[in-house]
């Protein structure tokens, strides 16, 4: 079954470097990477709209939002980060020199999440393995950009 799971997350990563393609051009044809934002946040709220109204889930109860910790609520606003850096970066950089460097930030930022077991991830290890497999693809940043 894990697999599966690595090829969703595989075709999520597709997603990304789509979306960061798609923004840049985007934001190529407006002249600000702060229109491309906001224009593909609001497809993004459509999207989700049409989908809470065609699958009807039931909401969360007060007490459940009101008991998550202040940094369950962030992720809207760094997805909007998200999406300005790839609407400004992606026609600097192109699209692969930009996914490798969200990939190779991706990478350390998790590796510090899960040595210490933040934002209630298992803790795990830092170990050789994991120092050599993120050195390796800061390694691909650079052969991606310059070779």
């Amino acid at each position: 079954m894990d697999t599966v799971w690595i090829l969703l997350a595989a075709g999520a990563g597709c997603c990304i470097a789509l979306q960061a393609a798609a923004n840049g051009s985007l934001r190529t044809n407006l002249g600000d990477p702060r229109y491309a934002t906001f224009f593909s946040i609001c497809g993004t709220i459509m999207t989700v709209v049409v989908v809470m109204l065609v699958l009807r889930p039931s909401p969360p109860s007060a007490a459940a939002m009101r008991g998550a910790p202040w940094w369950n609520w962030i992720g809207g606003p760094l997805g909007a980060l998200i999406v300005l850096a790839g609407a400004a970066l992606a026609p600097k950089l192109g699209a692969a020199a930009f996914i490798a460097a969200v990939v190779a930030g991706q990478l350390i930022c998790s590796l510090v999440l899960d040595h210490f077991g933040l934002m209630n991830l298992p803790q795990q290890d830092l170990t050789t393995g994991r120092i050599i497999g993120a050195a390796m693809v800061f390694a691909g940043v650079l052969l991606v950009k310059y070779w």
